[in-house]
């Protein structure tokens, strides 16, 4: 049986809201990696002020957790995200997706409309092959 092993991004500062709230940042399982979603969250947990904010800041905390595990986006084979109002969003998250995902293969992606995100507009969550593993 394979071992889950749990990844933490570089921060300690995050490390404490990840145990306030009971999970880990990702699991890596063999050759993969799950990331726990992501938000726009600095480091005191405290969200961007605006939708920008809180997808350019979700994307670093996401590119954090994956380098904690030998990863990049390049790595990455499937996302799913979570959007608070997603007709009036897309069109401010479509130039941030197309500058971090540039050119094919494109990842599979899945978004979701939601009613809440604790106080967040955009939560995102991946799973990535770790290279070399």
């Amino acid at each position: 049986m394979t071992q889950r092993q749990a990844i933490y991004p570089a921060s300690s500062a995050r490390h404490a809201l990840y145990d306030v709230h009971g999970y880990s940042p990702a699991i890596r399982s063999g050759d993969l990696l799950f990331v726990s979603g992501q938000v726009g969250s600095r480091e005191d947990g405290s969200p961007e002020d605006t939708y920008l904010g809180q997808v350019e800041r979700a994307f670093e905390n996401l590119k954090a957790v994956l380098e904690a595990a030998g990863c990049s986006f390049d790595d990455i084979i499937d996302v799913t995200t979570f959007h608070t109002d997603p007709e009036a969003q897309f069109p401010i998250l479509m130039p941030v997706k197309e500058r971090i995902f540039p050119s094919r293969p494109f990842p599979n992606w899945t978004a979701v409309g939601v009613t809440w995100l604790a106080g967040f507009d955009f939560e995102i969550k991946v799973i990535a092959r770790i290279p070399g593993a």
